[in-house]
């Protein structure tokens, strides 16, 4: 169904709701009326719309368990490369649910976000998605020689992967919530399977220093994950993979102190959530913090010229 057929949509009202990454009803129905205002609609003409696209798609109410369970059977895995880490995360990285891989500099989160950014292309019978990747890099981390790399190592043709991919360089936080917005609406054309977003704090951390400027860093870095769930993940049956940093805690004397930028937020947004750390040479120890549905545990990978492998 064409966004075009629900009741209040003309031609005009259409393409603001596209240029604003509204393309399709289930996007619309997801969306609240303060987001449809800022779209540029009334009021009264937010609330008909979002109604009838709630009617249009159903399901936005309750639902049976067995109904839910059939949803979940569209969810799709996306391989790493690295059975032991696979197995850690249930089968691969999931579709409709943000992946958020933190740890400090080193500890493979771009690795691995260039790797999925590759195996995302393959077929679904090889670990892949048959689809295409978005990369929104705000730390310059991109390479495509290591694309390169890693698709000749799966044989894969290198210049057709690194085609697949589309990169944008966000140089501020507005900027990388624009990029998202644009992402959204881009999504489908391109075939889009995976979002990566390396790194989804960095901007922010540096943009807003000092406590007085934590809350509105912190509503804004909700708007950026509700984009990237409501707006990618859920509509289009995207894997969404987001990098952290981490700072040490002096708070903490026994344990480990490193803890992941953007606080409550990011925590209780991400769907998953890897924390990466270096071990000896090239190996790197995975551990599941949190999952809606997996034990947290740990699992070790290496990061070689070829990509990511589990030890040998």
């Amino acid at each position: 169904m064409e966004i075009e057929e629900l009741p209040g949509i003309g031609k005009s009202i259409a393409e603001k709701l596209r240029d604003s990454g509204y393309s399709t009803v289930e996007a619309i129905a997801a969306a609240s009326i303060g987001e449809l205002k800022d779209v540029g609609l009334g009021e009264s003409s937010a609330i008909k719309i979002v109604n009838a696209a709630k009617e249009a798609v159903g399901g936005m109410g309750f639902e049976s368990g067995l109904d839910v369970l059939k949803k979940r059977k569209l969810v799709g895995k996306l391989s790493t490369n690295s059975k032991e880490l696979d197995a850690l995360l249930g089968g691969g990285i999931e579709t409709q649910a943000i992946t958020e891989l933190f740890g400090k500099f080193g500890s493979g989160k771009t690795q691995l976000g260039h790797q999925l950014s590759v195996n995302v292309q393959l077929p679904k019978k090889e670990g892949g998605l048959d689809g295409t990747a978005i990369f929104i890099d705000t730390e310059n981390t991109f390479r495509p020689e290591r694309i390169q790399q890693m698709a000749s190592a799966l044989g894969l043709d290198p210049n057709e992967t690194l085609k697949n991919i589309h990169v944008a360089r966000a140089y501020n936080s507005d900027h990388q919530m624009l990029l998202a917005e644009k992402a959204a609406e881009l999504a489908n054309e391109y075939g889009t399977r995976l979002v990566v977003v390396d790194s989804l704090t960095a901007h922010f951390r540096a943009e807003y220093v000092g406590r007085g400027t934590l809350a509105e860093r912190q509503q804004k870095l909700n708007r950026l994950l509700h984009i990237l769930q409501r707006k990618l993940s859920d509509p289009y049956n995207i894997a969404v993979v987001v990098t952290n940093q981490v700072m040490a805690r002096p708070d903490i004397v026994f344990g480990d102190p490193t803890t992941p930028i953007g606080g409550h937020i990011v925590g209780h947004t991400a769907t998953y959530r890897i924390y990466l750390r270096k071990g000896k040479g090239d190996k790197r120890i995975a551990r599941l913090i949190d999952s809606p549905s997996l034990p947290e545990g740990e699992c070790v990978f290496e990061v070689t010229t070829d990509g990511i492998r589990d030890v040998e």
